[in-house]
């Protein structure tokens, strides 16, 4: 019987030919059957894939072949074989989309400017020795934080990854500048950015958790400063690290805790939502029965 696996992984570093390495990561993922999503661009890969757990090793040493991502750090996680509808390989200006390609710089160490990086420990030190000046920023998106995010940390109102650039140049958060500010997300590649794009607006101590929220859960689980479950972009929706995961979501719909992440107002809508599971059971009757008629 097959393992199902599911990478995480992304590699800042100048990629002279993004379009050459699009039709070599889409061949590649074909030859050994696997989906998911990967985006290209002159700043580097992000992606996350899934298939067969014998599959996927190949996939990852065949990618780790190429010398620019020989040291890409690949995150693992376990699917339920059917994480994602179909495989997508794109080109884009960014392989995260903050809107400012050009605000963007990298060599073969990652984003030129980008803040310290910070190890998870490194990160209860940090706060062991300042305390409650260390602020912790979400570098995701709104619905992410609300099933889950670090004690006490500043979660902005950003529906997609473009409105982060728009909410600094506000000035809203501004008091925060000489503060040590911890940016964070998923898996690092996001608050990579976000940290260069935070230092060149004025933010005088800034650090980026490595590895990011996947790498914290793996060493701390539930027993550090993170509070919930952790959103994925897959079937899953989210994930947690521990049987003891608190619960800091609310339903949109009847305001009961939960951590679960639905499409919502309808089953095959874009919209996401904090959603129970007696809530999306009602939602998914409602369709049916819309289909039906």
């Amino acid at each position: 019987m097959s393992t199902p696996k599911i990478v995480l992984f992304y590699q800042f570093t100048p990629l002279a030919d993004p379009e050459a390495i699009r039709l070599w990561q889409q061949a590649l993922c074909e030859q050994h059957g696997l989906r998911g999503r990967i985006i290209v661009s002159p700043h580097g890969i992000n992606g996350t894939v899934g298939g067969d757990i014998r599959q996927v090793k190949r996939y990852v040493r065949a990618t780790r072949s190429y010398p620019a991502f020989a040291t890409t750090d690949v995150k693992w996680s376990d699917g339920t074989g059917d994480d994602f509808p179909r495989l997508n390989v794109r080109v884009r200006p960014e392989i995260v989309t903050f809107g400012v390609p050009d605000e963007v710089h990298v060599d073969h160490d990652g984003v030129v400017g980008g803040g310290a990086r910070l190890s998870p420990q490194d990160v209860h030190d940090l706060v062991a020795e300042r305390g409650e000046q260390v602020v912790f920023f979400d570098g995701r998106n709104r619905i992410e934080a609300e099933v889950g995010r670090f004690s006490g940390a500043v979660v902005t109102d950003a529906r997609t990854t473009r409105d982060f650039v728009p909410l600094l140049d506000s000035g809203r958060f501004d008091h925060l500048k000489d503060r040590p500010v911890v940016t964070y997300c998923t898996g690092g590649v996001r608050c990579e950015v976000l940290s260069g794009l935070m230092r060149a607006r004025g933010f005088r101590e800034v650090y980026q958790l490595d590895g990011g929220i996947v790498r914290y859960g793996e060493e701390f689980g539930d027993d550090g400063l993170w509070q919930g479950s952790l959103y994925v972009f897959d079937s899953r929706m989210t994930v947690d690290f521990s049987e003891h995961a608190a619960v800091v979501g609310t339903c949109a719909r009847c305001a009961s805790p939960t951590n679960d992440v639905a499409n919502y107002p309808d089953a095959l809508g874009r919209d996401l939502a904090v959603l129970c599971a007696d809530c999306r059971q009602e939602l998914d009757t409602d369709d049916a029965e819309r289909v039906r008629s």
